[in-house]
């Protein structure tokens, strides 16, 4: 597997992703995604919306402001705990995130650590800082929100934020869509859009950005109730699973099935469906299995809101890392604002004629972080006809960002191949390429995941058929233009 480096040279090259504002020297941890980048994000984030909204009766979906007033994140405890550990150096004033320097420097798990730990391991171990290797300060808290000014008054009250994460948008807004909507409990209410962070230290790529995007499900439902939708497809899941005990004893993760995690009570029946219910939708973006496993947070590292979360992590060159969060957040984020805001955020049971506020499970997902781990598990390397090593991006069809190439064999046949090409252009996401000759265009489309190369040559004008060439296999076969629409169909 290739190191992050080598893929964001790779991804900019092939134009799937750049660095923000780079002709200015760039900004660190704010990126834009290419041509083929913004079609394989779109193609992920349709993907998800499709599963977890558009198919369901129980969803609703959400576009919340970016800006949002200051008392919403008061109220949700991110001014308060929405901080990172912030290590200085004495010498030189650079800044690094505490718990990575540790993890960098001594390999071991520092997540959850709190800043007297970290300031001991810091010190018994005597790390300096790598630029100058100068001592580091006492580590102090660094909250991560974006703050701003709105209008030209500078008051508390005009000071707002760059929301630090999707969900909340959800919860302010819950007895709008629920009122609405005219729903009942269980129900959820989901939404895909940009968050903000002001990490210390942004890093491999974009995996650690301070701009990134974010797709969420709040789905909201009694405490601890059944849930209908758990059946055997679910129940029997298996994947890696990484227990909080494993950790603690540092032992390795093991084969798990949702059945076991519900026997052992690590969570509820809605918490077990949801968390199945992600791993397989990971699983329909081609992402291969012995690459995910299932991470049980530690109590010292659970959020201020959460009573019991499990992350779906990828195993990444440098290391198994978070691409999903599944929260329990309970009643936190509905009171916390019922107490601030002064509204109710009751809802009335029709079943048991009752008032109640609804406990919530959080699906949680990034949309750059998954287009990291389709990118990477796509990824791969084989020996052309000339025995030369070519990259080749195996996206699963569904996600990929560009699915048919048309090429015309020789120039003279370029009419002819742009007259195929009209035809299905806008059913099927295309490319048209005469450039070079047919096998480095074929090299072409496989560095760019394409899956299928349609080429136009002289038996064309005569059989009316193309030659279609399936990108993993490199077989080719004979396909008549009248079939062709429903041959890439059944095979996209």
């Amino acid at each position: 597997m290739i190191s992050i480096d080598e893929l964001s040279i790779f991804a900019k090259k092939k134009g799937f992703v750049y660095p923000s504002t780079e002709i200015y020297g760039g900004m660190q941890g704010f990126f834009d995604y290419g041509p083929f980048g913004v079609e394989l994000k779109n193609n992920i984030k349709s993907s998800w919306w499709k599963s977890f909204v558009q198919d369901r009766d129980d969803v609703h979906g959400l576009d919340g402001s970016l800006i949002s007033s200051g008392k919403i994140w008061e109220a949700s405890g991110h001014l308060a705990n929405f901080a990172d550990l912030l290590a200085e150096c004495s010498k030189c004033g650079k800044n690094q995130r505490a718990d990575h320097l540790v993890e960098d420097r001594l390999k071991i798990h520092a997540d959850g650590l709190d800043a007297a730990a970290l300031n001991k391991l810091i010190k018994e171990n005597k790390i300096a800082c790598q630029f100058c290797k100068g001592e580091f300060k006492e580590i102090n808290s660094f909250n991560l929100m974006f703050p701003l000014q709105i209008g030209a008054e500078k008051t508390k009250e005009s000071t707002a934020y760059l929301r630090g994460e999707t969900a909340q948008m959800i919860f302010v807004n819950f007895k709008a869509v629920a009122d609405s909507s005219r729903v009942k409990v269980p129900f959820g209410i989901a939404q895909i859009g940009k968050a903000f962070r002001n990490e210390i230290s942004p890093r491999n790529f974009l995996f650690r950005t301070r701009e990134f995007e974010q797709m969420e499900l709040e789905f909201f439902t009694r405490k601890d109730e059944k849930c209908p939708f758990l059946d055997d497809s679910h129940l029997g899941q298996e994947f890696l699973f990484y227990s909080e005990e494993a950790q603690d004893q540092s032992k390795e993760h093991e084969q798990v099935s949702i059945k076991t995690m519900l026997e052992k009570k690590l969570l509820n029946e809605w918490h077990a469906y949801w968390l199945s219910f992600s791993f397989k939708w990971f699983l329909k973006l081609g992402i291969r299995q012995e690459n995910l496993r299932v991470r049980q947070h530690l109590k010292k590292e659970l959020s201020h809101y959460s009573s019991a979360t499990f992350d779906i992590e990828y195993n990444f060159p440098f290391g198994w890392k978070e691409i999903h969060g599944n929260a329990n957040r309970g009643q936190f984020d509905l009171t916390q604002h019922a107490k601030y805001s002064g509204k109710s955020m009751e809802l009335f049971d029709e079943d048991t004629k009752e008032k109640l506020i609804p406990f919530v499970i959080e699906p949680s997902f990034g949309v750059d972080r998954a287009f990291l781990a389709v990118l990477y598990d796509a990824y791969s390397m084989r020996k052309d006809e000339s025995g030369n090593e070519v990259v080749v991006l195996k996206f699963a069809p569904k996600v990929a960002p560009t699915k048919v190439a048309f090429f015309p064999l020789v120039n003279k046949l370029e009419s002819k191949a742009r007259e195929i090409y009209a035809l299905f252009k806008e059913d099927f996401l295309s490319t048209f390429d005469r450039s070079g000759s047919i096998g480095r265009r074929y090299a072409r489309a496989d560095e760019l995941g394409i899956p299928y190369c349609v080429t136009i040559d002289f038996e064309t004008l005569e059989d009316g058929a193309v030659t279609v060439r399936d990108r993993d296999t490199m077989k080719q076969e004979r396909v008549k233009i009248d079939s062709l629409k429903s041959y890439l169909q059944k095979n996209l």
